[in-house]
């Protein structure tokens, strides 16, 4: 058996034993990987960077002075919640929604965040 045969027979067990999430990871950090998005588990604080990913949660969260609504962008490595400050809702942001966020990665309460990052929606799939 060549390596070549070898490593391919590896990727299809992999792929046989994979659970339905390391799949759908493996899948979101290939989709990243093609539009030059720096993995999420790569970004550190200070970098203005561009991450690709699905949105698993979004939350407004009320305060007196300032509203926000968060989401948590998930791209397989893993999560940067993206904050935009003073709004309540943007239309097309929400759970499931597959989004390219661009900025300044900041850390706060040890989670990766970016504030008011500029963003582009996917198509749905």
């Amino acid at each position: 058996m060549t390596t070549d045969e070898r490593t391919g027979l590896r990727r299809f067990l992999d792929r046989l034993t994979a659970t339905d999430s390391e799949l759908d990871a493996r899948e979101l950090q290939r989709d990243a990987a093609k539009c030059g998005a720096v993995p999420a588990g790569e970004c550190r604080r200070g970098q203005v960077v561009s991450v690709s990913g699905r949105l698993r949660t979004v939350a407004y969260t009320p305060r007196t002075n300032l509203p926000t609504l968060e989401a948590d962008l998930w791209d397989g490595s893993d999560v940067v919640t993206l904050v935009f400050l003073g709004r309540r809702s943007i239309a097309g942001i929400e759970p499931g929604r597959q989004i390219t966020a661009r900025g300044r990665v900041a850390i706060r309460d040890d989670r990766k965040v970016i504030y008011n990052p500029h963003y582009e929606l996917e198509a749905p799939r």
